[in-house]
């Protein structure tokens, strides 16, 4: 399974992965002008290192972001988030037009919602799936059986 996520990781990486990390490397580089915005230039580094290669890691909520969270994801929202969650959507959009595509386009989908609020969130890895059968059902690596840290 890790020669999968690895060659998926690769194909991501070439046709999309460099493009949308760098369209959040220069979010994170504006929102670090000011010191009042950099919390928003970290999420967007961070964002940017999943985008390059999501397969095989989720992000999960940080227990205890609370308020502040929320308001920088509002302000997020209506400075960056909308635009980088649209290059998500017509990639995904586009991917999905092939059916080998689909797998990079769900995946360009799902990256979208975590584009449009990414404070409060953490990027973790998760573990393979024991069988075929439950390969759409992953956990977080290390989380206790029964968590909430599913994707």
């Amino acid at each position: 399974m890790d020669t999968l996520r690895l060659l998926l990781n690769l194909v991501w990486l070439v046709l999309q992965g460099w493009i949308l990390a760098l369209a959040y490397a220069v979010a994170g580089l504006i929102a670090c002008l000011l010191v009042v915005t950099i919390p928003f230039g970290i999420a967007a580094f961070r964002l940017a290192s999943f985008v390059l290669w999501p397969f095989g890691r989720t992000t999960v909520p940080v227990p205890g972001a609370g308020v502040a969270s929320a308001v920088g994801n509002l302000l997020w929202f209506l400075v960056a988030g909308w635009w980088l969650a649209l290059i998500h959507i017509v990639a995904g959009i586009g991917f999905c037009l092939t059916i080998i595509g689909i797998p990079f386009g769900v995946a360009s989908f799902k990256l979208a919602a975590v584009g449009l609020f990414p404070l409060g969130k953490r990027v973790v890895e998760t573990a393979p799936p024991r069988d075929w059968v439950h390969a759409g059902s992953g956990v977080v690596a290390g989380a206790p059986a029964g968590s909430a840290y599913r994707y």
